[in-house]
């Protein structure tokens, strides 16, 4: 009994047991059992409400009770659930779904890779067929930038502790300014332009551009419109592939299905993970334009490229995208987060707050070191689980799953500002 009791204590298997790299458990030191939904319970039946969502790999909730009903029937019917890349009927369907529901709507006609499980993968991929196809060997990546912890993505990371973590040079890249990085008075693109036009840059023609058009691990950063375009611009002008690393600001997080739609841009390689796989299942394809499927038969591959259970929820959570219901409750859901992270920013001056984002991936960025974490740690205590992003963890992560209801949300909203409140009163008393 008393072994049992002592594995039963919060957090001690893991301690002992598990590597010191574990991260998420350290801000949420709690032993979760159940979710559903928007909410999850720990062990001891404390309710959260999610402001995580998995990292943006949940945007359809917790345990969707459609996918779910279509899970347990293929699981029942002894459906596949690896294959590698044998040709399987749950992955007819679909790329069958996702070509009528997402491409032929929006004009596109990718071609579909399977690259393995996760958004390094994809990622990686991508690198490597820019590469194969142009022969040339740099990749333009962006300051605050995130594409994954394997080598060739991290070479493209902006992240020095991530960066760090390789123990050896990354190579091969050269990081530029993204939007708004020297500020709001300078164009980043007129800089990119200069470096590519001057022969005396030092900067050789890349094979790729990549980038986020809205920074999620890098601090929530939103580049414009105008910034987009002039970007897929000058990557036509000097034949370099643009790549968009949709992996958590695709899949409707931002309100449209692809987080560059508003934008008009049409890019050259889409990478897609996290929420593609509708359940929270690893999953993620790499998508390009028709001529540059230049691949040899298995010259990219993996075990895992297979999972046909992602391929069932993935195909039953494009239902969500058949009409616009789904992208007007983003942008009113992301209005109303809007509006109460504005009206914190003002209530709060010792926050030296900014707000961030669109659609349900916002955040608030706050001056004062060290506070973000000590707000979601508050707000943690009260049932909410939110993490930061950020160089300096500086930033407070508004990403609830796209289904959350109004209320849950608002309620999320009033635990983030009592949890503000918190800090700011014990900033009183020191």
């Amino acid at each position: 009994m008393k072994a049992i009791a002592e594995a039963r204590t919060p957090l001690t298997v893991f301690e002992q047991m598990e590597s010191e790299v574990r991260s998420y458990c350290r801000s949420f030191p709690v032993v979760f059992t159940k979710a559903s939904g928007h909410m999850l319970w720990d062990r001891s039946g404390k309710a959260y409400i999610d402001f995580f969502a998995g990292a943006g790999a949940l945007n359809y909730g917790h345990n969707n009770p459609a996918i779910k009903k279509k899970l347990i029937e293929y699981l029942q019917q002894d459906g596949l659930t690896h294959s590698l890349d044998m040709a399987t009927e749950a992955k007819e369907v679909l790329l069958q779904t996702f070509r009528e529901t997402i491409l032929k709507p929006r004009g596109l006609a990718y071609k579909v890779m399977f690259p393995g499980p996760t958004g390094t993968n994809s990622v990686e991929a991508a690198l490597k067929l820019a590469r194969k196809a142009t022969g040339r060997e740099t990749v333009m990546s962006f300051t605050n930038g995130f594409h994954g912890m394997t080598i060739g993505s991290l070479a493209v990371t902006g992240n020095r502790m991530k960066r760090g973590g390789a123990g050896m040079p990354l190579t091969h890249t050269i990081a530029i300014p993204y939007d708004q990085y020297m500020g709001s008075e300078l164009d980043t693109t007129l800089y990119i332009e200069r470096l590519l036009e001057d022969d005396g840059s030092g900067v050789s023609l890349p094979a790729a551009m990549i980038l986020e058009t809205v920074q999620g691990e890098g601090g929530i950063n939103v580049a414009s419109i105008e910034w987009l375009q002039k970007i897929e611009a000058i990557c036509r002008k000097h034949g370099i592939l643009l790549i968009i690393d949709d992996v958590q600001a695709g899949c409707g997080r931002t309100g449209s299905f692809f987080s560059f739609e508003e934008a008009g841009i049409v890019p050259d390689i889409i990478c897609l993970s996290k929420s593609i796989g509708g359940y929270g299942l690893p999953f993620a394809l790499t998508l390009f334009k028709p001529e540059l499927d230049i691949w040899l038969p298995g010259e990219h591959n993996g075990t895992f490229r297979g999972n046909n259970l992602a391929f069932v929820a993935a195909t039953e959570s494009l239902r969500y995208w058949k009409n616009d219901q789904l992208s007007r409750s983003v942008l009113a859901k992301g209005n109303i987060v809007r509006t109460r992270l504005e009206k914190l920013k003002k209530a709060y001056p010792f926050l030296q707050g900014k707000v961030r984002g669109k659609g349900l991936m916002q955040g608030l960025a706050v001056g004062a070191e060290g506070m973000a974490e000590k707000i979601c740690a508050k707000a943690f205590e009260r049932g909410l689980i939110l993490e930061t992003s950020g160089p300096k963890s500086e930033v407070m992560k508004v990403m609830p799953p796209l289904t959350i209801t109004e209320e849950a949300l608002t309620e999320g909203l009033d635990i983030l500002e009592a949890s503000i409140q918190a800090c700011k009163e014990e900033e009183k008393e020191q």
